[in-house]
């Protein structure tokens, strides 16, 4: 069997465990306790135990004290996968969302997943999932409900005039009804 790997000795068994008592996460306390347990002369099997983990555990932990120190012992989370869409891919999403589709040119009156999936495509070259595209447009501030399609060239003119007479005939219907009853 080989040598055991010396723990630092710049830190004192007592000092650890004053560490240990100020640590707010749980698992550096248990790693500190074994490192202490080390430094007061106990085998590392005893210490390990004292961790709640094998010896072996016990050796990756202190080879991290020994270049760490106590902030070494934290987990550190795991950095995950990269983005799929950077922030060329995120600002060109933002600036064709914004804009909106042309019927006559892009066949479509919103965006859906899969159509702005097919420009990064034919854009970037990069294939993305629909998860990928919604994750990134929540992202940027866009809402996943979309609103009622406007349709291509309408006459804003004709919407107010539209307004105006359903509102006053509405009002007369009303006005008819509440008549007749009573």
């Amino acid at each position: 069997m080989g040598q055991p790997i010396a723990v630092r000795t710049d830190f004192a068994a007592i000092e650890v465990r004053r560490l240990a008592r100020r640590a707010k996460d749980s698992d550096q306390v248990r790693r500190l306790l074994a490192i202490a347990a080390v430094l007061d002369g106990a085998s590392r099997a005893e210490a390990a135990k004292v961790g709640g983990m094998d010896r072996q555990t016990l050796r990756d932990w202190v080879i991290r004290f020994n270049k760490q120190g106590p902030d070494g012992l934290i987990n550190v989370p795991a950095p995950g996968a990269l983005a799929k869409l950077n922030t060329e891919h995120r600002a060109f999403l933002a600036r064709i969302v914004d804009e909106g589709p042309t019927p006559p040119i892009h066949g479509v009156v919103r965006w859906r997943a899969c159509d702005l999936i097919m420009r990064l495509h034919e854009e970037f070259g990069i294939s993305v999932s629909d998860d990928t595209v919604y994750r990134a447009l929540k992202d940027l501030g866009f809402s996943h409900v979309s609103a009622r399609p406007r349709a291509y060239k309408q006459d804003p003119e004709a919407i107010e005039a539209f307004k105006k007479n359903s509102t006053l005939a509405w009002r007369k219907s009303a006005a008819v009804l509440r008549r007749t009853r009573g």
